[in-house]
């Protein structure tokens, strides 16, 4: 089955817009997909417009069952939302003995429900995002055109080399995504020509660029995903472009089984 994280250790990057529509994109192909939000900010929720009894910190503490901490947003797609009770559920995996093994376990036990777990990080790296990480190993990397969310980027990198080097982790970056590409401004081409720069110089896959467009708010104040919203949209026909690469990449992995969904 397919495990992504969408992170990037700096905040306003486009990481949890890239995780909602890929979810969206993902569930609308047939590919019975669980969005987890782990950041404590809960943006997940306000974005799709959900209200859930439960939250992913009181499923991790074990306050309440996986059927009690999920929401059924649309057909193909559920979500377990984040909120400052994450920061909790952080606090008391810290004391407990392979907690990185904990988080795991739990979510490994649902995973015959769905084909894909697409988990949005926070930009803070701390026990719940290094949690997170090792559950999914498989990352992709959304990067703003600014230079502060670059060094976010190369942090994330860092942190996944650390894991891998210190704990075996088997941590893959599946691809940069660029965010919020506007040719106009003359920081776009320097961000990119680092971006392409740190591809090469690191060995990661570049994916293709995200335009920035208006609709991607509309959308948000719709509580829809941009494809979802306008088709037709620049933003949405370049996700869709984006998403249909990071799905081949699973494919050729053998992590997407198509034939088993529903």
């Amino acid at each position: 089955m397919i495990r992504l994280l969408v992170s990037n250790q700096r905040g306003g990057v486009g990481k949890t817009t890239t995780a909602v529509n890929l979810s969206c994109y993902l569930s609308e192909r047939g590919y019975r997909t669980l969005l987890i939000d782990t950041d404590s900010q809960g943006s997940i929720a306000l974005m799709l417009n959900l209200q859930p009894a439960n939250y992913f910190g009181q499923f991790v503490l074990k306050r309440c069952s996986f059927e009690e901490s999920i929401v059924h947003a649309k057909a193909g797609l559920d979500v377990m939302c984040g909120n400052k009770q994450t920061l909790e559920a952080e606090s008391a995996l810290a004391r407990i003995p392979g907690h990185e093994s904990a988080v795991r376990a739990g979510l490994e036990r649902i995973e015959p429900l769905y084909d894909a777990v697409i988990l949005d990080a926070s930009p803070s790296l701390g026990l719940v995002q290094t949690c997170a990480l090792v559950y999914a190993r498989n990352v992709l990397i959304p990067v703003n055109m600014d230079f502060l969310s670059l060094t976010g980027a190369n942090a994330t990198y860092e942190t996944i080399e650390f894991l891998n080097s210190d704990f075996n982790a088997q941590i893959r970056t599946i691809g940069l995504l660029p965010c919020q590409v506007n040719r106009r401004l003359a920081i776009t081409r320097l961000v990119e020509q680092s971006l392409h720069s740190m591809s090469r110089t690191l060995g990661l896959p570049l994916l293709p660029e995200i335009r920035t467009d208006q609709t991607v708010h509309r959308a948000f104040l719709a509580r829809k995903s941009v494809v979802e919203y306008d088709p037709d949209a620049r933003s949405a026909q370049d996700y869709v472009v984006a998403f249909d690469k990071i799905l081949n990449v699973f494919k050729e992995l053998g992590y997407a089984k198509i034939e088993s969904a529903i």
